[in-house]
């Protein structure tokens, strides 16, 4: 299959071809999905919250760029991860809430998008999605339950053919065959352990069964990936695009990889996305910039600095915009694809020229939510992430009443 050019991969992507959820499962209610999307680089505040709260607020900068969807999304201020500091490295604890990420003892924990991942398992083909934009760092918010971070994806191209591209008869039982191998392989490690056994001492034992569970659940994946191997996937009239291989042209990538998702959505393959943004030592190509990205976050008030770093936000969400739009303009069941995808838009920084690691800009978008307000909680005594973590999860479906360091959940 030929690579094109974004411009022809959004032009294609009006004949799309595969039915959507509700029509394709024959009835039904269509499923909620969760896009969980972190920039790692802060917002500048003054450009982005609101003055006033609830739904009279008046659009600052950046909220202009999303007017038109205004009553899809809501704006949340005086809200962060408690005892989650270390400056840059607070990024690993954006979707885990594992506190002190700076520690030389810290260990993360199971990330909300893998938490949800566990709870769809094979419905999907996959059961998430955990993408970067950009080659230069490899960092990712997504993490195990052993705290361990998943490898994120950062070619659209290659997303797309996973997604898309059906291997050849051969091709197909060759990819059962390494999955069979990686069960085999599973087997003889489980075997070896048990002989150790009954010479480890009652804590050990113990870690030992927690390594089995997971060596069990592997297996169960591995059952189901081989399951979906022999399925085939869906087709779609959009050929596959070509990579931009320059960060420098960090929006185009942005966009590109949001078209990506959005078929990945569209088409079922995935309930549950995960995006880090994270070029930050490159000079994006955008007008007026001329200055890294990382360098301009430390812009020390100086007034050009922050006209620069302004243009790249608002990039960021001219790009943030151009998604809610195809997510809004795909019909789903009675409504659009965005009113069953919550869209979470946020930073693990608030003010990054400070390294505040409080006062989070977050803004939630879709869902089904009563939207179009500005929710202000104390800005010193911040509300807990995780509790929207667990309004998202909920209204999902999922039975959970606390996640990470949640008190409670918060009325959308």
């Amino acid at each position: 299959m030929k690579p094109m050019n974004r411009r022809r991969f959004l032009r294609a992507a009006g004949s799309f071809l595969a039915l959507p959820w509700f029509e394709a499962s024959g009835g039904g209610m269509p499923p909620r999905r969760m896009v969980f999307i972190m920039t790692n680089m802060g917002v500048m505040p003054r450009y982005f919250f609101p003055e006033a709260t609830g739904r009279t607020y008046q659009e600052t900068p950046y909220l202009d760029l999303l007017k038109r969807h205004r009553e899809r999304f809501t704006i949340f201020s005086g809200i962060s991860h408690p005892g989650v500091d270390g400056q840059h490295l607070s990024e690993k604890s954006f979707l885990s809430g594992a506190p002190h990420p700076a520690a030389s003892h810290f260990q993360n924990s199971l990330s909300v998008d893998q938490w949800a991942a566990e709870q769809i398992g094979p419905q999907t083909r996959f059961s998430s999605l955990v993408l970067r934009v950009g080659k230069g760092h490899e960092g990712t918010p997504s993490t195990t339950r052993d705290g361990v971070p998943i490898p994120p994806e950062a070619s659209p191209a290659a997303l797309y053919r996973k997604l898309f591209v059906q291997g050849t008869p051969e091709e197909v039982e060759r990819g059962i065959d390494d999955l069979r191998k990686g069960g085999s392989i599973l087997d003889f490690v489980r075997d070896e352990a048990r002989g150790l056994q009954k010479e480890l001492p009652a804590r050990d034992r113990d870690r030992l069964e927690q390594y089995f569970t997971s060596v069990r659940e592997l297996e169960v994946r591995l059952q189901h990936a081989e399951a979906w191997e022999r399925k085939p996937k869906p087709p779609v009239a959009v050929p596959e695009p070509k990579d931009i291989p320059s960060d420098a042209e960090v929006e185009a990538q942005t966009n590109l990889m949001y078209d990506t998702m959005r078929l990945a959505l569209e088409t079922d393959s995935t309930r549950v996305v995960s995006l880090y943004l994270g070029p930050l030592l490159i000079t994006p190509n955008l007008p007026g910039v001329k200055n890294q990205t990382h360098a301009l976050t430390h812009h020390g008030n100086d007034e050009a600095k922050i006209a620069e770093l302004r243009r790249i936000e608002e990039a960021q969400f001219r790009s943030l915009a151009g998604l809610l739009d195809d997510l809004h303009a795909v019909r789903e069941g009675e409504g659009s694809l965005l009113d069953q995808t919550m869209v979470l838009y946020g930073s693990n920084l608030s003010n990054a020229n400070a390294h505040d690691t409080t006062n989070l800009p977050i803004l939630l978008a879709g869902g089904g939510f009563a939207h179009g307000q500005h929710l202000a909680f104390d800005r010193k005594q911040n509300k807990p992430l995780a509790n929207l973590f667990v309004t998202m999860l909920q209204h999902a479906g999922f039975e959970i009443d606390q996640f990470s360091s949640s008190t409670g959940t918060i009325t959308l």
